[in-house]
This record gives structure tokens, C-alpha cells and sequence, in this order.
């Protein structure tokens, strides 16, 4: 068996922009497992939030012994991108080899459509009326937020798209007080969940505090091992492959997380439809679903995902599992 790491840049459509930053471009870590003449492959995004760059993780995938099976995985590599790409490939390969889709490995119902968020990035609150305007038709916004002044911008937004749902993605860019400063407003404008609204790790202040909506933990949630540190401060996980270390654990942690009254997001990070693929069979039935990234693209992956008036579709065979 081998493994194979390539790096793929992908232009966005436009330039994207949340609290940390902006950029123009994403850039990819494709893997390759080949065995007895079948390959099975995936992608997982770095993200330097979490300390990781494009060399550390690939240096992580080549750690990795020949003959990696995806349960000895599990214990080589954290919950990350590393281990997510290599986990996706596997199960890819797996799929490949016992001539089946992965869903019927993993003994799931064979999945259908699903309605996905589309985010809009923050800018000011002109260009955000502009974009909501835009993509009005959409069921479902996403809005980047983060700042101390954000009102403006959610009321904006709201204007531009009167008849969409609206969820808030405050990328850990709002204080307690700027977070209960907006709260009463969010049934007012339709807003129907928050996420992320302070930083990981500060987000004790949650505890007690109103929730009119129901807040969402992103960077606060990785895998299972974080749900303990969750209690009463969040009503939903946000679960990213890239966060889990890849579709075994993001199952895993799913089941889990409803097991203990959690609602169930389902999002990504800006990737290719090879990288939002394996999410869709996570994606099933989930209270909110966020893979949009194959919409933000200029360019994509061959067979890429399909998106209509239904959803994000899953992967035919030829793009994954």
C-alpha cells in the first residue's frame, strides 16, 4: 500500500473574509492510498486557528506506516486535518475495493439531499445588504460577524434577504458584553442560531447567560473527547471532518452528541467537493447543514458535488465512497 500528498490550490470566487482575516485562495492537502491496484483519496484543509500549516500536516500523513488501517489511525494521529484526509481515503479505498458506497460499509441509509447554508462574508454593512440581495432566493444565509458593531450588519443583511433564514457565524469575535448586547434582537431579525460567539476557552461566560437563540459550538467542539466541557453553555455542535480527524470519528461524535440532547451542524471549512463528500452522509437529517465551500470555489474538483433547489446532493461514486 501506498500513500501519496499533493498540494492543490483553489481560487475563491470572491475575496472571503471572517474576523481573523481574508483570502483569495484555498489551499489543500490531497492524499492517495493506493492498494493492489485501487485508490481511494481525500482532502482536509490546514488551519492555522489550530497550529497547523501545510507542511506540519503533511509531515503528519507521512509519519504514517505503509499498511495504515482506518481503526490503527484512530490512535496515531489527533483529531485534525491530517488524520481526516487519510481517514476519508480510507474509507474511499474501502469502497472502492468491496465494490460498494461507503454509507453501505458504514451501515447507514443510503443518503439524499440537503438543504445548505450559504455564507456571506463580513464586509460592511452596504456590501452585505448588497450580497444578501444577491443570493435572496437562498432558504438558508450564514453570516460572518465578529466585531464589536455588528448590528448594523445583521440588520443589513436582514433587508437584503427578508424571506431566508439567518444564522450568525461569530468566529469567537464578540465579547460577553457585545454578545448580550445583540441577543435581544436575534428573534427579531430571524436569527434562528449563533455560532461560535466567544472565544474558545473564554466561553465560561456562557453559563447563565440568556440564550433567546440556540448558540453553536465550533471552535469550542472537536471531537467527543470535547462534549464534557460543553455542558450549559451550548445547545449544538458544530462538526467539521477537519476538526474530528475525519468521517470515523465525526460518526462517532454525531451519535454522541444526540445521545446527550445536543443538535447536530454540520459544517466545513472552504474545500473542495472532495472535502465536503464525506460530510454529506454526516449531514444527513442534521438540524443545520453548512457545506457550502464548493460554492465559494472558482474552480472545483472533476464529478463535483451537485447543488439545486434540494440541497447539496451526496457524492456520485466517481468523485467519493
Amino acid at each position: 500500500m501506498s500513500i501519496e500528498v499533493t498540494r492543490d490550490v483553489f481560487k475563491l470566487a470572491q475575496v472571503f473574509t471572517i474576523s481573523r482575516g481574508s483570502r483569495t485562495e484555498t489551499k489543500v492537502l490531497t492524499v492517495r492510498i493506493t492498494r493492489d491496484g485501487v485508490s481511494g483519496w481525500g482532502e482536509c484543509v490546514p488551519y492555522a486557528r489550530y497550529d497547523e500549516t501545510l507542511d506540519s500536516v503533511e509531515a503528519e500523513i507521512r509519519s504514517l506506516p505503509g499498511d495504515v488501517t482506518r481503526a490503527a489511525l484512530q490512535g496515531l494521529l489527533p483529531a485534525g486535518a491530517a488524520r481526516n484526509a487519510v481517514d476519508c481515503a480510507l474509507w474511499d479505498l474501502e469502497a472502492k475495493s468491496a465494490g460498494k458506497r461507503v454509507w453501505e460499509l458504514a451501515g447507514l441509509p443510503a443518503p439524499g439531499p440537503e438543504i445548505t447554508a450559504y455564507t456571506l462574508s463580513l464586509d460592511t454593512p452596504e456590501a452585505m445588504r448588497e450580497q444578501a440581495a444577491k443570493n435572496a432566493h437562498r432558504p438558508l444565509l450564514k453570516i460572518k460577524l465578529g466585531t464589536p458593531d455588528d448590528m448594523p450588519r445583521l440588520e443589513a443583511v436582514r433587508k437584503g434577504a427578508p424571506e431566508s433564514r439567518i444564522i450568525i457565524d461569530a468566529n469567537e469575535g464578540w465579547s460577553p458584553a457585545v454578545y448580550a448586547d445583540l441577543a435581544p434582537h436575534l428573534i427579531r431579525l430571524g436569527v434562528g442560531l449563533v455560532e461560535q460567539p466567544l472565544p474558545a476557552g473564554e466561553d465560561d461566560a456562557l453559563i447563565g447567560m440568556e440564550r433567546p437563540v440556540p448558540v453553536c459550538a465550533d471552535e469550542s467542539c472537536h471531537d467527543r473527547a470535547s462534549l464534557p466541557a460543553l455542558k450549559g453553555k451550548y445547545d449544538v455542535i458544530n462538526i467539521k471532518l477537519d476538526k474530528t480527524g475525519g468521517l470515523t470519528e465525526a460518526l462517532a461524535l454525531r451519535d454522541a452528541a444526540l445521545a446527550e440532547g445536543y443538535g447536530v451542524m454540520v459544517g466545513c471549512m472552504v474545500g473542495s467537493s472532495l472535502a465536503m463528500a464525506p460530510a454529506t452522509l454526516v449531514a444527513q437529517g442534521a438540524r443545520v447543514v453548512d457545506l457550502d465551500g464548493p460554492l465559494l470555489l472558482a474552480e472545483d474538483r472533476d464529478q463535483p458535488l451537485m447543488f439545486d433547489d434540494k440541497g447539496v446532493h451526496p457524492p456520485v461514486a466517481a468523485l467519493w465512497g
